[in-house]
């Protein structure tokens, strides 16, 4: 799912073996990741924009994330995605399809990654300086996959100065689009709870079940 490109933003600190990274660009990211993870649970607000290779947009979808632990549901235009650390359900709302997989934490694409991923394992960071996104002064971190083979060859993260947390997030792919993301809020004390992250075949008639467990 798209909304894994806000990888790498916060995570915890390890030593980086193949390379370099900035130590500025660093701190900036262990202070993002040091409080994110004081949340227990996190609701999110964000917007996904698609541009081409020339710059030209290609479509924008809001969306909204849930996370707690290991669980997590993401719901964006035409998909809902739920996570109870068990089970992923992924849903698509066109073909009123569900399919079923089971969850491994070792290849985790969940949206823990925007706040948990070990940024120093699998990227290479620097600071770019700072820049105003609105009212808001940001700093951009540039980041580089450690991975060649990924399609996505660059990461943008986008901290805002004041509040010590993530803003923004620009991924380019090797074709040349660029996938855009912002979050427009957060709520670190959100009482969520665990039926939050279950899907509920119930609430939606008809819908087609691909169990991949089977």
């Amino acid at each position: 799912m798209l909304f894994v490109g806000f990888v790498a933003l916060a995570g915890k600190s390890q030593n980086n073996s193949v390379g370099k990274s900035d130590p500025d660009a660093k701190k900036i990211l262990d202070d993002v990741s040091k409080k994110m993870k004081s949340y227990k649970a996190i609701q999110a607000t964000f917007t996904l924009r698609i541009e081409d290779s020339k710059g030209n947009p290609q479509g924008s979808k809001k969306g909204t994330a849930y996370m707690k632990g290991d669980k997590y549901r993401v719901s964006i235009t035409g998909q809902e995605i739920y996570c109870d650390g068990k089970n992923i359900w992924t849903y698509d709302k066109s073909a009123n399809e569900v399919t079923i997989a089971k969850f491994d934490p070792t290849v985790n694409n969940s949206p823990q990654k925007i706040f948990t991923s070990s940024y120093d394992k699998d990227y290479l960071y620097k600071l770019n300086g700072e820049q105003k996104m609105g009212t808001k002064t940001v700093q951009e971190i540039e980041l580089t996959p450690v991975d060649k083979t990924k399609n996505i060859f660059k990461v943008y993260v986008y901290v805002d100065k004041a509040a010590k947390s993530l803003y923004s997030s620009k991924m380019l792919d090797k074709s040349g689009n660029k996938y855009i993301y912002t979050i427009n809020s957060l709520n670190g004390t959100a009482p969520i709870s665990d039926a939050t992250f279950v899907f509920d075949k119930a609430k939606y008639p008809g819908c087609e079940v691909v169990d991949l467990n089977n």
